[in-house]
């Protein structure tokens, strides 16, 4: 059975019905909030860390000293910490798309820590059940319930656990490095996030502040909102070119603000591949620090999806988007609506009635008042005549819109006697 498609921009609910990301959305809480049970619906570790950290990082920036070797410090932290997550907790643990040697699993959990979004065991759970649920109620994060949910409002919240869909994470639960990482991670992630930078500014350059203030506030929340960006802004602005059945889309604007993960929709449909971008001059360099890392064997076994299998969601979808541009266009009356002639019928409404057809192929035409660009002769002596031969070459070989033009003037076919 041929599989159906949803309009352009809708998404399919866990039922199979689609949604019109215009329509009202859901609202934040999965229940009706009072003041009562306000308290015990918010996550309040999470949205007070989410939602004090701007407040400080802007107040605190306008009034704090920036010195070179800090905001240089503060651009190479930012990256690290950003591909933490890419590389690191997406890729490499959510996804499984390569294998890495202990010392880079070590680097990229510690880097990882240090943008404060949960430990690993958390953030792939959370995120293969986004795979796995894209666009459903059990989806974590979906952007069916608004950008505001999918970017940061799900964190803000807490979820009932029936709620959110099942994913398997054996292989998370019996990895010694994530269980020790998550185990210590709160105090990992404020000690990378907020000490290390002051330590490290202060005992540098005895910036403590700015280290603090720059590396520390308002890196941390660059790299929320940029990450934040792969949930909400990733499926919402750009395009769909290799599935249209989910909300997932590819976007450089995107890409440039997460670090390479703006390719979104093909992550959707190829999740285990190691690359976001495929194409050279995509901007992806979560991929670049993969690949480069091969090359030293820090990391291996880097897995790719077939350029076959790539290019035919590509196709299909090409094959799509030129349907419904096709059926949008008139291409005159189907050639099974259309009246049947015998030949005789046909000359006897030429010679009779006085019609102006010509026949070409089998199908008649009525060219009255069509002005032939060559002149009224080729086509007065092709009345009631079957001119398929020099319309095909005979006399000449006719344009492409030629052909086009003439399937609003058909007006039947002769009759198959055979």
């Amino acid at each position: 059975m041929q599989k159906s498609f949803p309009p352009y921009g809708y998404t399919p609910t866990e039922k199979g019905q689609f949604i019109n990301p215009h329509s009202k959305l859901p609202p934040l809480f999965d229940g009706p909030t009072t003041l009562k049970n306000l308290v015990s619906r918010v996550n309040w570790p999470q949205s007070i860390l989410l939602l004090s950290t701007p407040i400080l990082g802007v107040y605190l920036g306008f009034n704090t000293e920036l010195q070179n070797k800090t905001l240089y410090f503060s651009i190479i932290y930012y990256f690290i910490s950003v591909f933490g997550i890419t590389a690191g907790y997406h890729r490499y643990w959510a996804h499984n798309s390569f294998k890495a040697s202990n010392i880079t699993q070590i680097i990229l959990s510690i880097a990882g820590s240090s943008a404060f979004q949960g430990s690993i065991y958390w953030w792939s759970r959370g995120h293969r059940a986004h795979h796995r649920w894209t666009d459903t109620d059990k989806d974590p994060y979906a952007v069916t319930r608004g950008l505001f949910f999918s970017h940061i409002g799900w964190m803000l919240i807490n979820r009932p656990k029936y709620k959110l869909g099942y994913a398997d994470t054996t292989d998370l639960k019996s990895n010694s490095l994530i269980r020790f990482q998550h185990k210590y991670y709160v105090p990992f992630a404020i000690f990378l996030s907020f000490a290390f930078p002051a330590l490290f500014a202060g005992l540098g350059w005895k910036d403590w502040k700015g280290g603090f203030v720059f590396a520390g506030l308002c890196r941390l929340v660059c790299v929320h909102h940029a990450t934040f960006c792969v949930n909400s802004l990733a499926h919402y602005l750009g395009e769909t070119p290799y599935a249209d059945n989910h909300s997932p889309k590819n976007s450089w604007i995107t890409a440039i603000i997460t670090g390479g993960e703006g390719y979104h929709n093909f992550h959707h449909e190829f999740p285990q591949d190691y690359r976001n971008a495929i194409l050279w001059y995509q901007y992806d360099p979560t991929k670049w620090l993969i690949k480069c890392l091969s090359f030293i064997e820090q990391t291996y076994d880097l897995n790719t999806f077939s350029a076959n299998e790539i290019e035919k969601g590509r196709i299909q979808m090409i094959e799509k988007k030129v349907k419904e541009t096709k059926g949008n266009l008139k291409f005159g009356t189907p050639l099974h609506e259309l009246p049947e002639y015998t030949m005789e019928e046909f000359e006897s409404m030429v010679k009779v009635k006085h019609k102006q057809w010509i026949l070409l192929d089998g199908i008649m035409y009525d060219v009255e008042g069509f002005d032939h660009p060559g002149g009224s002769k080729y086509i007065d002596t092709g009345i009631g005549k079957d001119m398929t031969k020099s319309f095909n070459g005979g006399v000449y070989s006719h344009s492409n819109a030629a052909r086009n033009l003439l399937t609003s003037m058909r007006v039947g076919i002769i009759k198959d006697e055979s």
